[in-house]
């Protein structure tokens, strides 16, 4: 997510932008005496009259405008008004889509986390990422569960794959302390909203069973070395030979 003081000051800066757009003093609207004048083609044409200055944009066609008032003189521009205000509106339309690019989610889950709720939470990850926002999904261990960080692995990765239709993982699973990430983006352009495959998917394990416990029962590191040793097919059974009698 963007920092508070960088959003705050281009909350600012728009605001400036709409108010100055509103409040510029534009022609006959300019009553002080003298102005910096810059032409149509960005040339300094220094300080003159501002009748002179007026005549001159009246000559091109354009319009002169108050660009900085404060200034000493004020600093005037020869242009076309209309389109001025046009460039203004579409640098702000630009400020807001990359606002709105930067701005971050997080979903937090559990290795032992219930089928629903990773259910829900998938769902409104997927809205996030429909909505254009970048989603951090993070997978919290308690205990002993650090011991299993692959479990905490395997779910970022099923995540990603679920949400496979509405973003792209940007940041492979990493560890930090007691927990781990992934970073997905939005998908520029991508077909019909499915969630319906998260709903299908997460409901894979049975119920009651927890989301951990069905990865760690495919995962080979969940069978104990008892039961691999079962598994192996026991060798044949050595037969005695009666002795000879001399």
């Amino acid at each position: 997510m963007g920092h508070p003081a960088s959003i705050g000051r281009m909350a600012l800066l728009s605001k400036e932008r709409k108010k100055i757009a509103r409040d510029l003093r534009t022609n006959e609207m300019i009553r002080i005496r003298e102005v910096r004048v810059i032409d149509d083609e960005g040339q300094q044409l220094g300080v003159m009259p501002t009748a002179r200055a007026l005549a001159l944009a009246q000559e091109k066609g354009l319009d002169l405008v108050e660009v900085a008032p404060t200034a000493v003189p004020p600093v005037c521009r020869i242009l076309d008004y209309g389109q001025y205000k046009y460039e203004l509106q579409k640098r702000e339309r630009e400020a807001k889509k990359k606002q709105k690019s930067q701005t971050f989610k997080e979903i937090r889950l559990r290795v032992k986390i219930d089928v629903n709720d990773l259910r829900t939470k998938l769902r409104r990850a997927a809205e996030f990422l429909d909505e254009g926002d970048r989603v951090k999904v993070t997978v919290q261990f308690r205990g002993r569960e650090m011991t299993h960080a692959n479990l905490g692995r395997d779910l970022l990765v099923k995540a990603a794959d679920l949400l496979a239709e509405h973003g792209t993982v940007e940041r492979q699973p990493l560890l930090e302390g007691r927990s781990m990430y992934i970073v997905m983006a939005s998908l520029e352009k991508r077909p019909e909203k499915k969630t319906e495959r998260i709903t299908e998917d997460a409901a894979a394990a049975p119920t009651g069973e927890t989301i951990g416990d069905a990865i760690a029962a495919r995962s080979p590191a969940a069978v104990g070395p008892q039961e691999r040793v079962k598994d192996k097919p026991e060798p044949p059974a050595e037969v005695s030979q009666p002795m000879e009698q001399g």
